[in-house]
């Protein structure tokens, strides 16, 4: 779970979260979003698949990444235990 917060700590890998709500993208679909180096935007999208917020699959040449919505349901099923929890005291 340390990864997990770890990866979600970064507005950067919060931002490339919310571009893969829309769709899968390529490192360099991501990259042309941001105004910082592809190799930072591949270390950011390591991390994100470490902690199992997205996915990749190899097409041809390039790599796809999506996001990986099991895991954001399980965190907010994790999350939402504690709200349920103060609602019943």
């Amino acid at each position: 779970m340390n990864i997990l917060f770890k990866a979600l700590n970064d507005r950067t890998r919060r931002e490339i979260l919310e571009m893969l709500k829309e769709g899968d993208l390529t490192a360099g679909d991501i990259a042309d979003k941001f105004n910082i180096s592809k190799p930072s935007i591949s270390h950011h999208l390591d991390l994100l698949r470490q902690a199992n917020l997205v996915t990749s699959s190899k097409q041809g040449q390039f790599i796809y990444y999506s996001i990986n919505t099991t895991v954001i349901d399980e965190i907010l099923t994790w999350l939402l235990q504690f709200n349920n929890h103060s609602k019943t005291k």
